[in-house]
């Protein structure tokens, strides 16, 4: 199963960028972040053009998840919101099965401040998220992916000094994320690549994109029995087309994805 990754930061901005990943990499599952459109606007017949369906989480203006699904694979058991978030009236979470994968798109908060009380619902969220997985992962196959807004470790940012004080890298963030790794997960990309900086978010100011001043905080997480065999960010969608549209902050993971033995056996 190819799935891709990727915080869109608007869907209506974005929609034909989105076709082009779509042609480029021709992908099983799709999990969109900040889509910001009401369900109602989600561009479902264009997809269907394309050959996807769409199962959404929106709320409007702000935030919006989505997992995009290539027919004729069907979609089960989908589940919009996550059990105990600190804010259900934002569209932070959505899931279903897939050819016998659980898929999770998420978009945690950003926290905006360690001082600041959305910090807490950043944690909150984190938390809720962990025990969610978890029970996942018991059940069997399940990747969860999208954009965390935590960097895991300083490899992950392109200067560590320049995020002192920040969000993103505090020990509360990075130690709420390994909780969730510890629960029967794994960080499919730093698996395959240990040492890869393999940025997915730049900011739009300073020319951080062209100076390599990045993070990488879009994740793609794989428990009960699935792992990945590939996995990479393809930069290309953070730059400019022959449109000349302006682009998303991040650019898509692309990973690849096998189910064990025993794990495809817990859903003969």
């Amino acid at each position: 199963m190819r799935l891709v990754s990727w915080n869109v930061n608007s869907i209506r901005a974005r929609l034909p960028r989105v076709e082009e990943l779509l042609a480029a990499h021709t992908p099983d599952v799709v999990c969109l972040q900040e889509t910001k459109v009401a369900d109602d606007a989600f561009p479902h017949d264009r997809f269907a053009e394309f050959g996807y369906h769409a199962v959404t989480h929106s709320e409007g203006r702000w935030n919006g998840v989505a997992v995009l699904v290539r027919a004729p694979l069907a979609v089960r058991d989908p589940v919009s919101g996550l059990p105990g978030e600190p804010n259900p009236a934002e569209a932070r979470w959505v899931e279903a099965s897939v050819d016998g994968v659980r898929i999770v798109s998420v978009y945690v908060p950003n926290g905006r401040d360690p001082a600041h009380e959305m910090f807490d619902q950043k944690l909150g969220f984190l938390a809720a998220a962990r025990d969610r997985l978890a029970i996942l992962a018991a059940d069997g196959p399940v990747a969860v992916a999208g954009d965390f807004n935590v960097a895991p470790t300083d490899r992950d940012v392109w200067d560590p000094s320049a995020f002192v004080g920040a969000t993103h890298v505090t020990f509360e963030e990075r130690a709420a994320l390994a909780a969730i790794v510890d629960a029967g997960f794994t960080d499919a990309y730093r698996a395959l690549d240990p040492e890869e900086p393999a940025f997915t978010w730049w900011d739009y100011r300073m020319g951080a994109f062209r100076r390599g001043m990045g993070m990488r905080i879009d994740l793609a997480l794989t428990g009960g029995g699935l792992q990945a065999t590939h996995a990479v960010v393809d930069t290309v969608f953070r730059r400019n087309n022959a449109a000349g549209d302006k682009p998303s902050d991040h650019a898509p993971l692309i990973v690849e994805l096998q189910a064990t033995s025993r794990a495809s056996g817990q859903h003969d």
